[in-house]
């Protein structure tokens, strides 16, 4: 009879916890290359990558966590900072995102068409009291 070990799930139900905290270990890697070459490629799919190793992982802790099975400290704590390394990368990567639309609007004067102005706008006003309406 193949009994779970701490450690490993079992060939029937998947890789060892070490071998899914792996899998995130070097998708977080991936992911963090790919944002510092800031290929927007590379970025989406290692993000893709990194979600699935995420799930698949928090996953394998839970059935290991549901069959009664140990989970050891250090395995705990990997998750614990593969984690806060996914908060990390989202936290900095908002912040480019901002910087980078900021930078936008003092680049670039706002170039608002008329279609898509709402009736309460300011710049929708300027335009009704233009045209007289």
């Amino acid at each position: 009879m193949n009994i779970p070990t701490p450690a490993r799930l079992g060939p029937e139900t998947g890789p060892s916890l070490e071998e899914l905290l792996n899998d995130v270990d070097s998708r977080l890697s991936g992911l963090g290359d790919a944002l510092r070459l800031r290929d927007s490629v590379a970025i989406e799919s290692q993000a893709q990558a990194l979600h699935q190793a995420l799930a698949h992982a928090v996953d394998g802790f839970t059935r290991q966590a549901r069959a009664g099975g140990n989970i050891p400290s250090p395995l705990r704590n990997r998750l614990a900072r593969a984690s806060g390394q996914v908060a990390a990368q989202r936290e900095s990567l908002a912040r480019a995102t901002f910087a980078l639309d900021r930078a936008i609007e003092l680049l670039m004067p706002e170039q608002t068409p008329t279609a898509a102005l709402t009736p309460y706008s300011g710049e929708a006003a300027r335009v009704r009291g233009f045209y007289g309406c």
